[in-house]
C-alpha cells in the first residue's frame, strides 16, 4: 500500500495537511471573482436542479421519465418548496450542516463533530443518513456508524448527494476533495457509497478548473478503485457515450440492464426501487455527458432517467454551474432564484448568499494550505493529480436471495415473532408504532439467533430517532436458523410492526446451472 493510501485510510491527513496527498503537475489562476462566481453556480446549480427534478423523485423507478410528459419550471418554483416542502433541499441542507461545522470550528473539525452535529440536527432522515444517526446517538460513532455490518444502507445514495461541498471548498484540488469525502463520507456510507461522494467531490474539484465533460468525468473516476462495481457502472456509461453521443436512451436502458439489482438497501432488495449510489451516480454522468454542456439538456437527462430524479440533477447542475459560472447559467433556468437567496435553508442559519461568501472564504483557505497563492484578487491554485482511494466492499460474499412478509406486530400481548430461513445473513424490516395519544417511547426487543441472544434492540417511536431497519445479522454460518424476536419493553397501547426478512446467502445466485 502507497503512502497517501496508507495516509488516508488511518485518517492521519487533515485538511491542514492535505498537500501531502497533493501532487501538483500545474498551477491554474483565476480572479477572485471568477471563483466566486464558479463557487455560486455550484450552489445556485443544485438548488436548480433538485427544484426542477422535486415533483418527479422516485415516482419513475426503473423506467425513464418520457419526453411527453411535462415537468414545470417557472419563476415560482423555487420559492413554493422553500415555503412548502423545504424537505425537498435535504441533499443540500445537509452539505450546509457540514459547511457550518467547518465555519463554527475550524477546517481542522474533527469527524465527531460533524457525525454529532448532523444526528442532532432538526432534520429527518432516510437510509445511511438516518442509520448513521441512530447509530451515533446510540454511542457507535465514525466510521462504525457508516460500516456495512452496522449499517444496512451502506451503499445507498446518501453521501453522494450531500458532498458537493467538498469540492467546492476545494477548486481544482482533487485529492483534497477525496480526502474530505473520505472522513465524512464514512459517518454514513462505506465502500461504493463512499465512492460517490467522493467521485461528485473530485467532479466538482475539476469543474473548477477545466471545461472539457469528458476529461472531467474520466479524470474524476481516477480517484475510485477500479475493482469497485461504482467505478465500472461509471466506466460503461463513459464507453457508450463514446460509441453513441446521441443516445442517452441507450446508455440508460445499458445502466439498467446491468447495474439495478440491489443488494444491500432493504428497501430495494428484490424490488422496482434502487437508492444505490452507482446506479444514480450513472444518471449524473448520463445528464453531463449527453447533455453536453447545455445546462437546460443536462438537469432534463438526469432527472428523465428516474429514480432519485431530484438529487441527480441537483449534482448535475451544480458540477455543470460550477464550470460554466453562476453569470453563464441561463436566466430561463435562474428565473426566481432571487426571491430564495436570502431565504435560510430549513433547519440551518445558512441561505445562498450566506453560502456563497462562506464557501469562498473556505475556498481560499483550502488554496492556501495546499500551496496556492492569493495575491490581490488573483487566485493561483495548485493543481492535483488524482490519487485513487482504498478499496473497500460492502456486503462481501453475501448475495440476496429472498424476501418474505411477515406482518406480525410484537405487543404487550403477542410477545414472540419467530422467524425461520436458510442462509448466512438476514434483514428484518419494519417500525415501531403507538396509539395518537400516547408520547413517544424507545420501545425493546431481544433478538435470539439460534438460542443465543444477540442484542436488545431498541426501537424509538420518535421517527426522527427511528431505527431505520428492525435488527440484522450478516455474519451467521451458512445454513438453517431461527431467529426470535421476543417483546422485552412494550407498554400497551404500543407495538412493534415487522414488515418483511430479506434472507442472505454465501451462495451466488447468478451461477445456478438452469437444465
Amino acid at each position: 500500500m502507497n503512502t497517501i493510501k496508507l495516509l488516508i485510510l488511518t485518517g492521519l491527513i487533515t485538511i491542514s495537511s492535505a498537500g501531502v496527498m497533493a501532487v501538483p503537475v500545474k498551477s491554474h489562476t483565476l480572479s477572485k471573482g471568477d471563483l466566486l462566481d464558479k463557487i455560486k453556480g455550484g450552489w445556485a446549480g443544485q438548488v436548480i436542479g433538485c427544484t426542477y427534478g422535486g415533483p418527479t423523485e422516485f415516482k419513475w423507478n426503473g423506467t425513464m421519465i418520457g419526453e411527453d410528459i411535462l415537468i414545470p419550471w417557472d419563476d415560482s418554483r423555487m420559492e413554493w418548496y422553500y415555503k412548502n416542502s423545504p424537505g425537498l433541499y435535504d441533499d443540500v441542507y445537509m452539505d450546509l450542516t457540514f459547511v457550518e461545522v467547518f465555519d463554527k470550528h475550524g477546517l481542522d473539525a474533527p469527524d465527531s463533530l460533524h457525525a454529532k452535529a448532523f444526528a442532532n440536527a432538526g432534520y429527518s432522515l432516510w437510509h445511511a443518513n438516518q442509520a448513521a444517526r441512530y447509530n451515533i446517538l446510540n454511542g457507535i460513532m465514525p466510521p462504525a456508524s457508516g460500516h456495512w455490518k452496522n449499517n444496512p444502507h451502506a451503499d445507498d445514495i446518501d453521501f453522494q448527494i450531500e458532498a458537493d461541498f467538498a469540492g467546492l471548498m476545494a477548486p481544482g484540488m482533487v485529492n483534497t476533495a477525496a480526502e474530505i469525502g473520505w472522513r465524512i463520507g464514512h459517518i454514513m456510507n462505506y465502500g461504493d457509497g463512499v465512492y460517490g461522494g467522493i467521485y461528485v467531490a473530485a467532479l466538482y474539484a475539476l469543474a473548477f478548473v477545466n471545461d472539457d465533460l469528458e476529461f472531467i468525468v474520466e479524470e474524476a473516476l481516477k480517484t475510485i478503485p477500479s475493482q469497485s462495481e461504482y467505478f465500472q457502472c461509471i466506466s460503461d456509461v463513459i464507453k457508450c457515450y463514446r460509441e453513441n453521443p446521441s443516445d442517452w436512451k441507450k446508455a440508460w436502458f445499458e445502466a439498467q440492464k446491468k447495474w439495478t439489482s440491489d443488494k444491500g438497501c432493504p428497501d430495494g432488495v428484490f424490488r422496482p426501487y434502487n437508492i444505490d449510489a452507482k446506479i444514480n451516480g450513472a444518471y449524473i454522468v448520463i445528464g453531463l455527458l449527453y447533455g453536453q454542456g447545455d445546462f437546460g439538456a443536462t438537469i432534463d437527462i438526469s432527472t428523465r432517467c428516474g429514480y432519485d430524479s431530484d438529487c441527480n440533477p441537483a449534482n448535475a447542475a451544480g458540477i455543470l454551474g460550477t464550470m460554466h459560472g453562476y453569470n453563464k447559467i441561463p436566466d430561463y433556468w435562474k428565473r426566481g432564484i432571487e426571491k430564495v437567496e436570502d431565504l435560510d435553508f430549513a433547519h440551518t442559519k445558512m441561505s445562498l448568499n450566506h453560502v456563497y461568501e462562506t464557501g469562498l472564504r473556505h475556498a481560499l483557505e483550502v488554496i492556501k494550505r495546499n500551496g496556492g497563492n492569493i495575491s490581490g484578487e488573483a487566485v493561483k491554485i495548485n493543481y492535483q493529480t488524482p490519487v485513487c482511494v482504498p478499496y473497500e466492499k460492502s456486503f462481501e460474499g453475501l448475495y440476496p436471495v429472498d424476501r418474505k412478509g411477515l406482518g406480525i406486530q410484537l405487543t404487550q400481548k403477542n410477545k414472540e415473532v419467530i422467524v425461520n430461513f436458510s442462509g448466512s445473513g438476514f434483514v428484518v424490516t419494519g417500525r415501531a408504532g403507538k396509539a395518537n395519544h400516547l408520547k413517544d417511547e424507545i420501545l425493546e426487543m431481544e433478538v435470539i439467533v439460534d438460542g443465543n441472544l444477540t442484542e436488545v434492540a431498541k426501537i424509538p417511536t420518535n421517527g426522527r430517532l427511528r431505527r431505520n431497519d428492525l435488527t440484522w445479522n450478516y455474519d451467521l454460518k451458512e445454513g438453517k436458523h431461527t431467529v426470535t424476536l421476543k417483546a422485552k419493553y412494550i407498554p400497551d397501547g404500543y407495538r412493534i410492526e415487522t414488515v418483511d426478512v430479506i434472507e442472505y446467502s454465501q451462495n451466488d445466485p447468478g451461477k445456478r446451472v438452469y437444465y
